[in-house]
């Protein structure tokens, strides 16, 4: 199993942070920080609970007056960047070089920055310059909506890209891990322009946060994505990317329209034989093996949307549905194509499972075709 994320903030990490915090604070007690943050709870909190942690024990080696603390902050930064010449250009393979960092410092003005607006988004704006801030956004977005979402617009034309990533990620309505923002899952109509000035970003990882957030929107308001693949289809092959990226969810649940705009239509003349389910009892640690044939029984080729289902045990003896894709192709006319896949059932942090009845179907455009049972053990 990989390592859990918290144990980023270790000893080796610890010893960065106090070196460089040095460079603004002579004084600093490198040995009582680390004390203070490895504390007697410390090995008990997860990721989130260290970062805040780590934000509360620097409060106390920092200046009491939170704009004399952010000027330390921001002096950091300074010293630190010839160490990083990547963060001042576009760079699409060295994303996050101060990620954990970036999560400390997030923390510390969301704790201690909330009432002093105009400092804490000079701040934001020069951090997010060398590591991935949208998480204290939010809080700010919520407490102030207007004027953050102005913020936000003018950010999306700012000459670095990271900045500009930020007023796309930044206000994600369903931002994993982030603070949610109500009044965004009810109407994202603040969040279009954004999207529109950065759609044609030429970073990559801009472009991703535009696709991102597109696909949380799809997720309470899908007209809304929809009527933005209308207006965006074809304007190059960037943004035709980004929103089908951006349709994710709506593919995965078989939206009918959505389905159509992207060319994958009716299934008819598609047919599902010799399903074959090659592991009916999977030990967890092991893998579902199955295979089936996909027929094209017409005298067309037809584009498929190719994905089969999942459906996990749950501890209430209920089934969930996950949507995997195999693949999205044309295939020939009066064709049989044999399909096999194989899908893991290791133990990982991100879903707990249930031995029991399990199932599996094949989805082709949105439709299910066959489902077959199968059993997981321990």
């Amino acid at each position: 199993m990989a390592e859990p994320f918290k144990n980023m903030y270790n000893e080796q990490f610890l010893d960065l942070l106090t070196k460089d915090l040095k460079l603004v604070i002579p004084n600093l007690d490198a040995h009582a920080f680390v004390s203070q943050v490895m504390d007697k709870e410390w090995e008990n909190r997860e990721l989130k609970q260290r970062t805040a942690h780590i934000a509360t024990v620097l409060k106390r080696f920092l200046p009491a007056d939170y704009k004399d603390a952010i000027a330390k902050i921001l002096e950091l930064l300074d010293c630190i960047e010839p160490r990083y010449p990547h963060c001042s250009k576009i760079d699409d393979t060295k994303f996050g070089l101060l990620l954990e960092y970036g999560g400390i410092l997030d923390s510390y003005i969301e704790q201690y920055g909330l009432d002093d607006y105009e400092t804490s988004v000079k701040a934001i704006e020069r951090i997010t310059q060398f590591t991935s801030c949208e998480f204290v956004t939010h809080p700010f977005i919520v407490k102030y909506p207007d004027a953050m979402m102005a913020q936000m617009l003018a950010w999306s034309k700012h000459e670095h890209w990271g900045v500009r990533r930020l007023a796309s990620e930044g206000c994600r309505p369903r931002l994993p891990w982030a603070m949610a923002i109500p009044s965004l899952k009810a109407n994202p109509a603040p969040i279009i322009p954004i999207l529109e000035n950065l759609k044609n970003d030429p970073a990559r990882f801009v472009r991703l946060s535009v696709a991102n957030n597109l696909n949380d929107i799809a997720k309470d308001n899908p007209e809304v994505v929809i009527d933005l693949v209308k207006r965006w289809q074809g304007e190059s092959e960037e943004v035709d990317w980004i929103i089908k990226h951006g349709c994710r969810t709506l593919l995965k649940q078989g939206n009918p329209e959505v389905m159509e705009l992207f060319g994958l239509g009716s299934t008819k003349h598609i047919t599902i034989e010799d399903f074959q389910i090659a592991t009916p009892e999977v030990k967890v640690g092991n893998s579902l093996e199955f295979s089936f044939n996909l027929l094209n029984n017409s005298n067309k080729k037809a584009k498929i949307r190719l994905e089969y289902g999942l459906y996990y045990q749950k501890a209430n003896g209920t089934l969930s549905k996950k949507v995997c894709k195999i693949s999205e192709k044309d295939y020939a006319a009066n064709s049989t194509t044999r399909i096999t896949r194989k899908h893991s059932f290791k133990v990982v942090t991100t879903r707990k499972l249930h031995p029991g009845l399990h199932q599996v179907t094949v989805i082709i455009n949105g439709n299910e075709f066959e489902k077959h049972d199968f059993e997981l053990v321990e």
